[in-house]
Parts: structure tokens; C-alpha cells; sequence
């Protein structure tokens, strides 16, 4: 659907603009972000996306809320080197068979290497959209040449999350600058891939950090193709593992917020949402989500399985139509 010839997309919101849109009434809030979604999108094309982790643990990053860092040693996960090019592809085709028309591959790396690993993530690159599926990949931070490459063997989208704002970066994260991360988004800019970029809330930031990121990602120009909503998934041996979690609504005050920010972006409701009922799953896409990961796992944390996602699509068809309303 198309938006009114005058609408203009924005860039410059300020921090006040964005706290106010968020702190609105809800009703208000989910109103105006459903309406200014149908401008833009079918409001019935949920993308599915897979993710699988192709290379598991040992990141020498110390983000407090991720199961893959190597210091957070009393988290219990078995380690994996890069998966082989045939297993990876023959996961996509598992997932293109259940639906989904996205490939997301996930690496625990600080930056993506030199070499022989990074032949194997071009090659699986191009075997993904040799399956007909988009390709996605998040491989840490990346160079020009790089980027280049990735562009060469078909990548869509390259996944790089900024996680909150600016001012709250640094309780989160401390082996990384926000800097080094809107460094690797101009290189993937610079490329001419799509770019994938979101963050997390439930860490203890406060609204203001997360209409900070919000802000951050706003004024990219373009806006990021793809914004992934996360809510945090509380990991026993994470700094983060005492978590409360986040309340449902609370994920529909910021999804509907990026939708208003960010129009034309595809929001994507990520993790955290095998705590959620199939009735705020729903809130969330009235509010503007409108892809999801499909799977029973997100890199390492748990996710809805297969067959509650079938309820969920299903809920969401036409009455006696059965099926599912969500891009095939």
C-alpha cells in the first residue's frame, strides 16, 4: 500500500518527540502506528525468518546479556566451530519447507575473519538465495572489502544491532564502542546491502535510552530496512541472568514506536517471544510488527515452536479459510 503523496519521511526526531510518542496512551499509540503500517504495508504479510547460529560460543565480546561470550563461563552451552556450507544450506532448506523465505546466519564472532571461514559464509550465502530465500548474515564487525564481497555473493541484509542507546552502551557492552558499531553500519551502507539493525529491551535502560536508539536508527538515511525489536532473554550465567521480564506491553509501546518513526522499515518481532501469549503476539502486529522468526531456536535462546506458530497464523487468516495470512 502506498503512502499519501505528501507524507515525508523523517530523520530528525528529537528525543523529546520520540519519549512523547512512546508515553502516549496506549490505544492512541497502537492507532496511529496500525494506520501509518496499512499506509505502507499489506497489514497481512507477516515475513517469516529462520536464524540458525552457524558458529556457536567463544566471542571474545562481553555484552552481559549474550550466552556466546567467552566470559561468561558459567553459562552452559556446547561450543560449535563453523558449521560445514551442506549443513547450513540443508537447514535452509528445512526452513524454506516450513515456510519461511528468509535465511538469517548468525556467527559469534568479534569481526567477521580472513581466510578459508569467510569463503565458507560467502558460499553459504550464495546457496541460500540459490534456494530462492532471502540471505542474512551476522558475522560481527565488517570492512569495505568485506561488505563488498558479501554483495557479490547475493547477501540481502547484514544484521549488526546497535542493542540500546548511547548513553547506556556502556553498561551493556565494553569490548565494543557504539562508534565501532555505526563504523560497520557505513560500511554495509556503503555496499549497498540492506541493513538489519535493532536492539534490546529489559536491560535496565531507561524510555529515554530507548528512544536514544531509537533516535539512532531514525536517522539513518534510509532508515534500516529491517529493525528487530528484541526483548531481552534473561540467561542463567549472564550478568543480565536476574532479569524481571519484560512486560508484553511494554514491547508493544516500542514496536509501535519504530513504526511510527520508521514507516516503511520491516519491524521484526524477535526475541522474547516465547514469553509472550498468541494475544500479544497479535497486539504486537496490530502495533506494526510484521515479520517474526520462525523456529523452535534463536541462536541459542529458546523460541515458540512450529506448531504454536501454526495456532498463531492461523488466528490471524480469514475466518474459514484456514492457512495462514503470513508471506509465503
Amino acid at each position: 500500500m502506498n503512502a499519501p503523496a505528501d507524507f515525508t519521511l523523517r530523520h530528525d526526531w528529537t528525543l523529546e518527540e520520540i519519549v512523547a510518542i512512546h508515553d502516549a496512551p496506549l490505544l492512541e499509540l497502537i492507532a496511529r502506528a496500525s494506520a501509518l503500517h496499512s499506509r505502507f504495508f499489506d497489514p497481512n504479510d507477516v515475513q517469516k525468518a529462520a536464524l540458525l547460529s552457524i558458529k556457536t560460543g567463544g566471542c571474545p565480546e562481553n555484552c552481559s546479556y549474550c550466552s556466546q561470550s567467552a566470559h561468561h563461563r558459567e553459562v552452559k552451552l556446547d561450543r560449535v566451530e563453523l558449521m560445514q556450507v551442506d549443513e547450513v544450506l540443508s537447514a535452509a532448506k528445512r526452513a524454506r519447507e516450513a515456510g519461511a523465505d528468509r535465511f538469517c546466519m548468525g556467527a559469534a564472532w568479534r569481526q567477521a575473519p580472513k581466510g578459508e571461514r569467510f569463503e565458507s559464509v560467502l558460499d553459504m550465502v550464495r546457496g541460500v538465495r540459490a534456494l530462492g530465500m532471502e540471505a542474512c548474515v551476522t558475522l560481527g564487525m565488517l570492512d569495505d572489502g568485506q561488505a563488498e564481497r558479501l554483495v557479490e555473493a547475493g547477501l540481502t541484509a547484514y544484521n549488526h544491532n546497535l542493542d540500546t542507546g548511547p548513553e547506556f552502551y556502556g553498561e551493556i557492552v565494553t569490548t565494543r564502542t557504539y562508534e565501532d558499531r555505526l563504523q560497520t553500519l557505513a560500511a554495509v551502507r556503503r555496499a549497498g546491502i540492506e541493513m538489519c539493525c535493532g536492539g534490546i529491551i529489559g536491560m535496565g535502560e531507561s524510555v529515554r535510552d530507548r528512544a536514544h536508539m531509537l533516535q539512532v536508527l531514525a536517522s539513518f538515511d534510509p532508515h534500516p530496512e529491517s529493525v528487530p525489536i528484541n526483548a531481552l532473554a534473561a540467561i542463567e550465567g549472564t550478568p543480565l541472568e536476574g532479569r524481571p521480564p519484560v512486560d508484553s506491553l511494554e514491547l508493544v509501546r516500542m514496536i509501535a514506536t519504530t513504526r511510527i518513526l520508521m514507516p516503511k522499515s520491516r519491524v521484526r518481532l524477535s526475541a522474547g517471544r516465547s514469553g509472550l501469549s498468541r494475544e500479544a503476539q497479535i497486539l504486537c502486529l496490530v502495533a506494526g510488527a510484521n515479520s517474526i522468526f520462525y523456529g523452535e531456536k534463536l541462536l541459542t535462546a529458546g523460541n515458540p515452536g512450529l506448531d504454536a506458530d501454526a495456532a498463531l497464523f492461523s488466528a490471524l487468516s480469514a475466518q474459514g479459510q484456514g492457512g495462514c495470512a503470513a508471506k509465503q
